[in-house]
């Protein structure tokens, strides 16, 4: 009790208040997360080009989703054999939900090899829009992210690849809820929070 009473009185003192010091908290961890999934992206943009733009809608899913049901199994066995660890599944996750906006708004004749400036900055305008997602949500549900196990957010990336399915199945289209696209969206915030938690040194 002590020391949240002093927390909001340092936060008042430097003209914040605690909503706003933990937004910002969030807003540089986030940041700090970005911009290690991008250096990711882009070496490997460097190594194999774009060789992504070959994939359609069902095949970026399911990608996704064999990162996500191996973060699953791991949690339930406790154990691995294969060295790439979770940190590096959501990662995969978050760089393939990009890599499944990019796809969704490039033009159908856009040549498949793009170069790497392009492609990043293609990286960098979805990834700002899906921080803006992630503060005016936070904004609304504070930072309940915090609380959520990293068990959780494996489980609503997998419900979130099972409604994409089930849209691809009615050809991309919904009668009340959200598209493609949205999904994307909360699966990066997902994967970014979890990394978040994962880690202390943030």
């Amino acid at each position: 009790m002590y020391f949240a009473t002093f927390e909001a009185n340092v936060a008042k003192l430097y003209g914040l208040s605690m909503e706003e010091k933990e937004l910002t908290k969030t807003a540089g961890q986030y940041d700090n997360i970005i911009n290690q999934c991008r250096e990711i992206f882009t070496k490997k943009t460097q190594d194999y080009g774009t060789a992504w733009r070959v994939l359609r809608t069902i095949s970026i899913v399911d990608q996704i989703y064999i990162k996500a049901q191996r973060i699953r199994t791991i949690q339930e066995k406790g154990e691995q054999k294969i060295v790439d660890d979770i940190k590096g599944e959501f990662i995969g996750i978050i760089n393939y939900s990009v890599i499944g906006l990019i796809q969704m708004h490039l033009a159908q004749d856009a040549p498949e090899e793009l170069d790497v400036t392009q492609a990043s900055a293609m990286y960098t305008v979805h990834l700002k829009a899906a921080k803006e997602l992630m503060l005016n949500k936070n904004h609304d549900y504070g930072e309940a992210w915090r609380s959520m196990s990293q068990e959780s957010f494996a489980d609503l990336i997998l419900m979130k690849l099972q409604r994409m399915k089930q849209i691809l199945t009615n050809k991309g289209q919904t009668i009340i809820s959200e598209g493609i696209d949205a999904n994307y969206f909360d699966m990066i915030n997902y994967g970014i929070f979890a990394l978040i938690l994962m880690d202390k040194n943030l």
